[in-house]
C-alpha cells in the first residue's frame, strides 16, 4: 500500500457496459488502486440489465482494488442516467432495469407531453421536454405493456440508486440524476405530484433527495465488501453529473462527452428551461444546473460502421460528397427516436474511409447543433472545448470534432472522469469541501490543448440539408408505412 498523504475515498463508475471503482488519495487526487468487471445489455428491441449485475460486479471491481480499498473512508457512486429499476417487498429486482438507450417508450414519450401541457408546460415544470430516454416514459412503457410487474413494484429506483442503496440500506436519490427522471420539478426541486398521479407511481415508491454534501448513509454489515462497518456514503449522481465534478467545471466551460452515447454540456448559474426539448435542463450535483443535449449514438454506432467497411476506426479518408447520420439506435437529439443509419451521396469512387469519416461527421454534427443552445449567452465563444470519454482519445474524434466547431479543444489527461467525481464527492464529506472543489485542486482537467482550425461549413450546411430533407422518412423509421 503506497504511503498516502490523505485519507482515502473510493468513487465508483457504474456505466452501460461496466463498473468501475477507483481508490483515490483524497488530499492530492493520486488514484492509488483501481477495479473494473463487464456487465451484459440485451440486444433486440429493449435495451436492459439484471441490476444484481451492477452489484457483482462493483464487488469484482473492489476487490480488484485490494489492500487499498478497506483503508477508504467515504465511498460515491456515479451512474448511467435515466435507467428505471423496479424492486420488489426484499429489495430483488422484479424485472431487468430498462436503460437510458431503450427507446420502446417513444409513443409513452409523446403522449405524456401531450397530456400534460405540451412542450413548453413539461419544460416549465421539469426544466426538460421528455424523450424515451427519460425514466416516467419508461414507467409508463411498463405500466401499459406490463401491468403485473407494476403491481409488484414496491420500490422505483435509478442505477445509481440501486447501488447506494445497497451499500447503505437506505433509499437515496440526488438532484443531479433526480432531474433526468421526468419526475422531478426543478423550480421546486421536489417530486412532482401531478406527474407521478399522471403515470400511476405512489411518490412513497421513490427514494428520498439528498441535498449537496449530505451523507446518504454508511456501509452496512452483511456484503462481502472490503468496507469497514460505518464507512461514508456520499449522495452518488448521475454520470453526466458525476464527470462535470470530476473535472471541476466551473460556469460557462463547454464540455463533449464521446461515449456510447454522446453529451454537450456547461454549469450553469440558470435554470434552464428548453420548450424545443434539445436542451435537457439538469440539475448538477452541487446546487448549479447542466444544460445537456444528449445523442444516442456515438463511439458505439462509429465503431459499428468501422466494422461494416472493415476498417480500423482511424482509417478514415477526407471526402466531400457522402453524408451518413449514424442513427443506428434511434435517435435523441435530433428527436428521432425511430429512426435508423442514413447514407445519401455514396459514387462509384466512394472510399470505405470516406464512409468511416462521414460516419464521424454525422455523429459530432448532432453534437454540436445543441452546443450553441447549451451555453450562456455571455460564455466565451473561444474558449477550448473539455474533449472527454472514451472516444477522445482517438485522432480520428479529435480532428473531426476540431475541423466541425472550430474551437480549441482540451484533452483533460485524468481517465475515468465519472468514478474521479464521485471521489471527489466522498471526499468532500471528509473535508467538507465542495465536490468540484475538491477536483480543481487535484487539476483534473489539465491537458493538452489543440489549437482552432477553421471550421468546415461547408460540411456542416451538407449534414444540416439531407438531415432536413430526410426528416419525414427518418421520422417514419424502417418497415413504416
Amino acid at each position: 500500500m503506497s504511503a498516502a498523504e490523505g485519507p482515502l475515498v473510493v468513487g465508483v463508475d457504474t456505466s452501460t457496459q461496466s463498473t468501475k471503482a477507483l481508490v483515490v488519495d483524497a488530499a492530492t487526487g493520486q488514484v492509488v488502486a483501481s477495479g473494473q468487471a463487464p456487465h451484459t445489455v440485451s440486444s433486440g428491441a429493449g435495451r436492459e440489465s439484471d441490476p444484481r449485475q451492477w452489484w457483482d460486479a462493483l464487488r469484482e471491481a473492489l476487490h480488484q482494488c485490494g489492500d487499498a480499498a478497506r483503508e477508504a473512508a467515504a465511498v460515491s457512486v456515479g451512474g448511467q442516467q435515466h435507467g428505471l429499476v423496479t424492486l420488489d417487498a426484499r429489495g430483488e429486482p422484479v424485472r431487468p432495469a430498462l436503460l437510458w438507450n431503450d427507446v420502446r417508450s417513444a409513443p409513452q414519450a409523446r403522449r405524456l407531453i401531450e397530456e400534460l401541457g405540451g412542450p413548453k408546460g413539461w419544460a416549465e415544470r421539469t426544466g426538460s421536454v421528455p424523450s424515451a430516454s427519460f425514466t416516467v416514459t419508461k414507467w409508463a412503457w411498463l405500466a401499459e405493456h406490463e401491468p403485473e410487474a407494476v403491481r409488484a413494484v414496491k420500490a422505483v429506483r435509478l442505477p445509481h440508486d440501486y447501488l447506494t442503496e445497497r451499500l447503505t440500506g437506505e433509499g437515496t436519490t440526488d438532484r443531479g440524476d433526480a432531474s433526468g427522471t421526468g419526475w422531478w420539478a426543478s423550480g421546486s426541486e421536489a417530486y412532482d405530484e401531478e406527474t407521478l398521479a399522471r403515470v400511476g407511481l405512489d411518490p412513497a415508491l421513490l427514494p428520498r433527495l439528498v441535498r449537496p454534501g449530505e451523507v446518504a448513509g454508511t456501509v452496512r454489515d452483511g456484503h462481502d465488501l472490503p468496507f469497514s462497518k460505518g464507512t461514508l456514503v456520499a449522495a452518488g449522481t448521475g454520470d453526466n453529473a458525476a464527470a462535470a465534478l470530476g473535472l471541476g467545471l466551473r460556469p460557462g466551460v463547454p464540455v463533449m462527452s464521446l461515449g456510447t452515447s454522446g453529451t454537450v454540456y456547461a454549469v450553469s448559474r440558470h435554470r434552464f428551461a428548453d420548450p424545443t426539448g434539445t436542451v435537457a435542463g439538469f440539475a448538477d450535483a452541487r446546487g448549479d444546473w447542466l444544460p445537456l443535449a444528449c445523442t444516442l449514438n456515438c463511439t458505439l454506432a462509429v465503431d459499428r460502421v468501422a466494422a461494416l467497411v472493415g476498417l480500423d476506426r482511424e482509417a478514415v479518408e477526407p471526402g466531400t460528397g457522402v453524408t451518413l447520420l449514424p442513427y443506428l439506435d434511434g435517435e435523441r437529439t435530433p428527436n428521432l427516436p425511430r429512426s435508423s443509419g442514413l447514407l445519401h451521396g455514396l459514387r462509384h469512387d466512394t472510399t470505405a474511409g470516406q464512409l468511416l469519416q462521414a460516419a464521424y461527421d454525422g455523429a459530432v454534427h448532432s453534437l454540436l447543433g445543441a452546443l450553441d443552445l447549451v451555453l450562456d449567452a455571455d460564455a466565451d465563444p473561444s474558449a477550448p472545448l473539455l474533449l472527454i470519454g472514451g472516444g477522445a482519445r482517438g485522432k480520428a474524434w479529435q480532428q473531426t470534432v476540431r475541423r466541425l466547431s472550430g474551437r480549441p479543444v482540451q484533452i483533460p489527461e485524468a481517465r475515468e472522469l465519472v468514478a474521479l467525481g464521485a471521489a471527489a464527492q466522498a471526499a468532500g464529506l471528509l473535508t467538507g469541501e465542495d465536490a468540484a472543489a475538491v477536483a480543481r485542486r487535484w487539476k483534473t482537467s489539465a491537458g493538452p490543448v489543440l489549437d482552432a482550425v477553421e471550421r468546415d461549413e461547408a460540411t456542416l450546411a451538407r449534414i444540416s440539408g439531407v438531415l432536413s430533407d430526410a426528416a419525414p422518412l427518418l421520422e417514419r423509421g424502417p418497415g413504416s408505412d
